[in-house]
């Protein structure tokens, strides 16, 4: 018997008999929120300098410079019906995990005495398609 069918009784499992080759709307929602938070901060001012930084224990959206600042961005988008506005889907642990995965960006490109800051770029996509973006500088602190 093949080792998929050796399933223990009681235990319920989840799968997929078969994966779909379309995209995941969240994310592709994700990506186009991401790429329109990038295009309004360059036209700001500010060099992106990376966009989804990938680290051990998750991801920084855009790392930018302001300046002589390093600016960790955090990208929230959502629909306008669903109420909250993007930059509350920022919690206190999602802070706190930014603080480190900055913390290791900044360690990994040896800039630890570099001045940094933590700003929220909300999206928001009205009913008929528009968006608005919503820039909160130094949105929080960093959290130990």
């Amino acid at each position: 018997m093949s080792p998929i069918f050796d399933i223990p009784r009681g235990e319920r499992t989840r799968y997929s008999e078969r994966v779909s080759d379309r995209p995941d709307p969240r994310q592709t929602l994700g990506r186009a929120a991401e790429t329109a938070a990038a295009e309004h901060l360059t036209r700001a001012g500010f060099a992106v300098i990376a966009r989804n930084v990938r680290l051990g224990h998750g991801e920084i959206d855009l790392v930018c410079r302001d300046g002589d600042v390093v600016v960790f961005v955090e990208v929230k988008c959502r629909r306008a019906t669903w109420g909250d506005p993007p930059a509350a889907a920022v919690s206190w642990h999602k802070q706190r995990r930014l603080t480190r995965l900055a913390q290791h960006y900044l360690k990994w490109h040896r800039l630890e005495g570099a001045r940094c800051r933590f700003d929220v770029v909300s999206v928001t996509l009205d009913v008929a398609g528009h968006t608005r973006i919503a820039h909160v500088r130094g949105a929080f602190d960093a959290i130990e």
